[in-house]
């Protein structure tokens, strides 16, 4: 989608050593890749509503019938991002939306969207960039495309509060909301889930032990799994309420887990930093 990213995901491929082309004519496509089937770097090729000769049809045809070729590996990676999200961005760059014409913004996304929704349907990876700062999604694009299958898949466990809303890159999600809340014991308040009281309070909890056991379980069984399957990297998190406390713990004991079998996992807690607060903490 016009607006969603797409350069700052070309930047980050370039940079990672890829030959970025952006808006290549479609009809030179397996010209370009013929040109270019010696060269070492891969290429990563941009285009959208804007490109000459756009159209989706034309796209995945050229696609499947240039992945049919032994010499050539292809991915196809939508960039999307929610209508509101699209308005708010152009808003407030007061940039013309490509397809909005004599009509509001509004109307050039719902067009946007209806001509792209074959290719949505048809990419292998869809990244979701509605609550993804520049910066986020420079990672999400680092993570994925910036090791060689030959090397170890990159596992991220993190920790989240659904009172804040739902982390968009999710592969695996855990809700440990079923456990009692340390928010609701004064003592235990201010603390986090890297703090041993709250630790101790999660651990005495009869639901935690075989809950936790059989998610350990599952894990260790599908990662492996995923590797198998050439994926470059994994993104598991635990949400509870706040995201201070149940699955911050839970992320923390998760990564125990995986490092004890061999993983090397990244541990990120998005709500760590927010202040408790009485109104978000229903359950």
């Amino acid at each position: 989608m016009s607006g969603a990213g797409k350069t700052t995901a070309l930047q980050v491929l370039e940079d990672l050593g890829w030959e970025a082309i952006d808006n290549f004519p479609l009809r030179l496509l397996a010209s370009l890749v013929d040109a270019e089937a010696e060269r070492q770097a891969p290429i990563a090729i941009g285009f959208d509503s804007r490109t000459r000769g756009f159209a989706p049809a034309d796209i995945i045809e050229q696609c499947e019938g240039l992945a049919d070729q032994s010499d050539v590996e292809l991915t196809h990676l939508f960039i999307d991002c929610s209508d509101g999200e699209l308005e708010r961005r152009y808003n407030e760059t007061r940039r013309p939306h490509p397809m909005a014409r004599e009509r509001p913004v509004a109307g050039g996304i719902k067009a946007e969207r209806e001509l792209l929704e074959p290719l949505r349907n048809w990419a292998e990876i869809l990244i979701d960039t509605s609550e993804l700062a520049t910066n986020q999604l420079q990672q999400v694009m680092r993570e994925r495309f910036g090791k060689s299958r030959d090397r170890e898949m990159t596992v991220t466990i993190s920790s989240f509060g659904f009172a804040r809303g739902l982390p968009p890159l999710a592969d695996l999600l855990f809700d440990m909301r079923f456990l009692d809340n340390p928010h609701w014991v004064p003592e235990l308040r201010e603390l986090t889930g890297l703090d041993a009281a709250v630790a101790h309070h999660i651990e005495r909890d009869p639901g935690f032990a075989p809950a936790f056991s059989q998610i350990s379980r599952t894990l260790l069984e599908l990662l492996p799994r995923y590797g198998a399957q050439d994926r470059g990297y994994l993104n598991i998190a635990f949400g509870c309420t706040g995201g201070r406390h149940r699955s911050v713990y839970s992320a923390e004991r998760a990564a125990q887990v995986l490092r004890e079998a061999g993983f090397s996992p990244t541990v990120v807690h998005r709500n760590l930093g927010n202040r408790p607060a009485d109104p978000l903490e229903r359950s």
